[in-house]
């Protein structure tokens, strides 16, 4: 799981004299399931959407698998918050639907009708067949105003993944839903990075690559296999700014990892979640940036010698 696959080079944003983003940098490895925490109003949904493409950073680049970012594009999918699932189709037809797009044309549904049949019908056995994977196999033919706010949120996820993306972005996906149904949706999240293991082991390349973006600390060390932490809280004054430039990355550690079955025992990273507290959500810190830069080095060269 080495090879990088979405890179963050020098990105700073700003609206107009608002600066957001100050000098990003981010290497994200295919496999990766990364958790990106941060205090509100830091800048992690306009990292986010440069990442997309619809909102490209003022200053700086974002490349995925080697190619620079300069719009949407079908490598990156994203779930958001708030879902967005056509009312009037099923949820099987939701998620067939962005195969539909890609795969056929107007012209192709109305002057192939058998080539179009055929391909509908493969279209609606994928999405079946991802819905099962969401544990939504009883749900194919219900409409989302049927569907509660987790089964919701599971078919958007489908409707994503079906696409196949190189990096899948979630925005604070569960922060709407209950405990019970957010714990159930996070369990999902283990199920893609156990599959990313079984892969590796057969000398595959791993399907999921992830960015989440919470603000709940103990689902980003829970779902992840690694947590970016996002702030302004930095000491700007040794870049020789008068005023906070923006956020910047303050933290970036490899998290405990779970397969799908283990139980939450929050104990396991209270450690962990102290020291992203510390780190990325006290205002009080202020800690150098260069000095945070030379720690993380040495600490991947750690982690790559071991």
């Amino acid at each position: 799981m080495s090879d990088s696959l979405l890179k963050i080079q020098q990105l700073s944003h700003w609206f107009g004299r608002n600066r957001v983003l100050y000098d990003v940098n981010l290497d994200i490895a295919r496999g990766q399931i990364v958790a990106l925490v941060g205090p509100s109003g830091c800048g992690k949904s306009t990292l986010l959407r440069a990442i997309v493409g619809t909102h490209l950073p003022c200053q700086g680049d974002v490349h995925t698998a080697g190619r620079r970012v300069c719009g949407p594009g079908r490598d990156r999918g994203i779930v958001y918050q708030r879902y967005s699932l056509f009312p009037h189709l099923t949820a099987q037809e939701n998620v067939a639907y962005g195969l539909l797009v890609d795969q056929s044309t107007l012209a192709t549904r109305i002057f192939r009708r058998r080539q179009w049949r055929t391909l509908r019908q493969e279209h609606m056995q994928a999405a079946a067949e991802m819905l099962e994977r969401m544990r939504l196999g009883e749900a194919l033919k219900r409409y989302p105003p049927e569907l509660s706010g987790g089964m919701c949120q599971r078919v958007a996820i489908a409707q994503a993944l079906i696409m196949k993306p190189a990096v899948l972005l979630l925005d604070e996906p569960f922060g709407a839903l209950d405990e019970a149904t957010r714990e159930e949706l996070q369990r999902i999240l283990l199920t893609l990075y156990a599959e990313n293991i079984a892969a590796a082991r057969a000398a595959a390349a791993p399907p999921h690559t992830v960015m989440i973006v919470t603000h709940e600390i103990n689902e980003a060390l829970f779902v992840s296999n690694r947590v970016v932490g996002l702030s302004q809280y930095w000491d700007w004054t040794e870049a020789g700014e008068s005023s906070c430039p923006g956020a910047t990355i303050v933290y970036d550690r490899a998290a405990p990892v779970f397969s799908p079955d283990d139980e939450r025992d929050f104990m396991v990273f209270r450690e962990q979640k102290n020291e992203i507290l510390h780190a990325v959500f006290d205002p009080a810190y202020c800690q150098s940036r260069q000095a945070y830069i030379a720690a993380t080095r040495r600490l991947k060269r750690e982690e790559t010698d071991a």
